[in-house]
C-alpha cells in the first residue's frame, strides 16, 4: 500500500451485536477506480462515512496521502483533498450551478461567507468555479439552479465542488442511483475522464458500470471483505457468485 493515496487497515465498527466492518482492508492508488460492490446492508455507506469522517470507527487505521487522518474530521479530510458525492445529494437547490462551485472556492480560500452577494462579481471566485464546472462539462449550465438540474447533471455538480475544493481523491456512494440507461451510460462516460483528474472509490449497484470502469473490485458481505481483484476475478470467483451475483452454484 506504499504507492496508496488511500489506504485504510483492519477498519472495525459494530453497533451493539452488528458488526457493520470486520477488519475491512482495502487501498486506492493513482488513476484507477476501484469499485466496492456487495447486497444491501452490506455496510458499504458506513464504510465510506467512515473513510470520510462522518463516523469513527471502533479500530483500524485510515491513511490519505501518506498521513493519517483517522483523527480528523469531516471538513480537515475535504481539505486535505479528500472529495465525497453521496446517495443523496448536499447541494444548495436554491443556488445556481455557478454558486454551489463559488461556495467552494471561498471556502478552499478561507474567505467569509457572510458578505456573499458583494462577491458575485469577483473574478477570483468565478474564474475557478467555472474552470471546474467546464472540466464536468456544465459550463452551459452555470446559470440554472441546482434544483432544476438533472440527476445526472447534480452528480456533476457534486463532483465540481470537489475540485474546487481540491480533490485529490473521491468517494462517490451510489451516482447511478435513480438514473435510466442513458442517464448511466452519460455518467459512466464521466467518471471514466475523471479519474485522470483524480482516483476513485466507487460504490455502486449498476454491475455494468462496475464491469465497464473498474480497475478493481472489492465485494463486501456483512461487513466483511470477501474478495478483491480484477473485474474478471471477482466476476468468477465462486464465492462471490454465491453471495452477491446470484449464483447457486
Amino acid at each position: 500500500m506504499a504507492d496508496a493515496v488511500l489506504a485504510v487497515r483492519n477498519l472495525c465498527k459494530s453497533f451493539g451485536a452488528l458488526k457493520a466492518t470486520e477488519n475491512v482492508s482495502l487501498d486506492l492508488k493513482p488513476g484507477e477506480i476501484h469499485a466496492l460492490i456487495g447486497p444491501n446492508g452490506a455496510g458499504k455507506s458506513t464504510l465510506i462515512h467512515q473513510i470520510a469522517g462522518t463516523l469513527a470507527p471502533d479500530s483500524g487505521d485510515i491513511d490519505f496521502l501518506g498521513r493519517p487522518v483517522g483523527h480528523l474530521g469531516v471538513v480537515e479530510r475535504a481539505r486535505m483533498g479528500l472529495g465525497r458525492s453521496f446517495q443523496v445529494s448536499s447541494l444548495a437547490p436554491e443556488f445556481s450551478a455557478l454558486r454551489n462551485v463559488m461556495l467552494a472556492v471561498q471556502s478552499r480560500q478561507g474567505s467569509s461567507f457572510r458578505f456573499f452577494r458583494p462577491v458575485m462579481g469577483d473574478a477570483s471566485l468565478i474564474e475557478p468555479a467555472m474552470a471546474s464546472l467546464e472540466r464536468v462539462g456544465l459550463a452551459t449550465r452555470a446559470r440554472v439552479p441546482a434544483a432544476e438540474l438533472s440527476h445526472g447533471e447534480r452528480r456533476q455538480l457534486e463532483i465540481a465542488i470537489a475540485l474546487a475544493l481540491g480533490s485529490q481523491a473521491f468517494l462517490l456512494d451510489e451516482p447511478m442511483a435513480g438514473m435510466g440507461p442513458e442517464g448511466s451510460r452519460s455518467l459512466t462516460g464521466f467518471l471514466d475522464r475523471l479519474r485522470e483528474e483524480a482516483p476513485i472509490l466507487l460504490v455502486e449497484h449498476d454491475m455494468d458500470a462496475v464491469f465497464a470502469l473498474a480497475d478493481r473490485v472489492s465485494v463486501l458481505v456483512y461487513g466483511r471483505i470477501i474478495a478483491s481483484g480484477t473485474v474478471d476475478q471477482v466476476r468468477t470467483d465462486p464465492e462471490v457468485r454465491r453471495a452477491y451475483l446470484g449464483d447457486p452454484a
